[in-house]
């Protein structure tokens, strides 16, 4: 399914999109599903529906927060060797060409940090730190990550599969055999993301609009749209008057907003508009 690649005539309309500058790039999950991470909303996602975390339910039940730690343990190591694949590396080297002025992404895995996009601004935070509810602490996801171990090395020898937020599926025995790490201060750890029931800090939304009215053009690389946080940037973009391009395989919310939708793979098309503009 990735590796659809454009038509001719989508690949000459993404170029022609492109090439005048001036971009903010949104990113979503359907960017980082050929890194290895699963997506939500894709279309290898829809035969395996999940429920994600939702805030409410992390800070009030202590239940919840063992199963998430319990899971997110065993899934951590493969999520955090997951590398930038050729959506990330091409997007770099747009905005190194100074086509891109500015990347937004949905995405909790840091793949554009890794990929050399030092200045994306990531909407919902990142897996790589906790942070304490109580002391507001922030602690390293692989110092975390050691305790947990030490606390729980029964449970390392268990099979899982990745999940879309970074963790894994455990059953119910072996979550009640697992031991929940706290902050040296006492606290409750959440990861240092935003969940679904959270709203993203009002500082950091001013700041993405900032960085979208700014520019000429947005593009909406592998996103549905579904959620508002990341819709209200195509919104705001549209009635302005900015032209909106969206390359996403399925449909997304802002389908309608976009001047520009090329339904295929991200992966392949970036791949194919950087040799159309010769940026390797």
């Amino acid at each position: 399914m990735y590796d659809l690649g454009p038509t001719a005539i989508q690949l000459a309309s993404l170029a022609s999109f492109v090439e005048p500058g001036g971009l903010a790039v949104l990113t979503g999950a359907g960017l980082s599903t050929e890194s290895g991470i699963p997506d939500y909303r894709g279309p290898s996602s829809r035969a395996r529906p999940r429920r994600p975390m939702q805030y409410q339910e992390f800070i009030k039940s202590e239940a919840a927060r063992r199963r998430y730690w319990a899971r997110s343990m065993l899934g951590w190591p493969r999520f955090a060797a997951a590398r930038p694949n050729t959506g990330h590396v091409v997007l770099q080297q747009l905005e190194a060409r100074g086509l891109v002025q500015s990347i937004l992404t949905q995405n909790v895995d840091g793949l554009h940090l890794a990929a050399g996009s030092g200045d994306a601004l990531e909407l919902h935070g990142a897996l790589r730190e906790a942070i304490c509810l109580e002391c507001g602490r922030l602690m390293p996801r692989d110092e975390l990550q050691a305790e947990l171990e030490r606390w729980n090395s029964q449970l390392l020898a268990e099979v899982v599969e990745l999940a879309p937020d970074g963790d894994a599926d455990l059953d119910d025995a072996s979550l009640a055999q697992f031991r929940i790490v706290d902050c040296e201060c006492g606290g409750r750890l959440k990861p240092h993301v935003v969940f679904f029931g959270e709203n993203v800090p009002r500082a950091r939304v001013e700041r993405a609009l900032a960085m979208v009215d700014r520019a000429r053009a947005l593009l909406v690389v592998g996103s549905s749209l579904t959620v508002w946080s990341g819709f209200r940037f195509v919104r705001a973009a549209a009635e302005r008057g900015q032209p909106v391009g969206i390359l996403s395989l399925g449909p997304t919310r802002g389908d309608d907003c976009a001047t520009l939708r090329i339904e295929a793979g991200v992966g392949v098309t970036l791949s194919a508009l950087s040799k159309q503009l010769n940026l390797s």
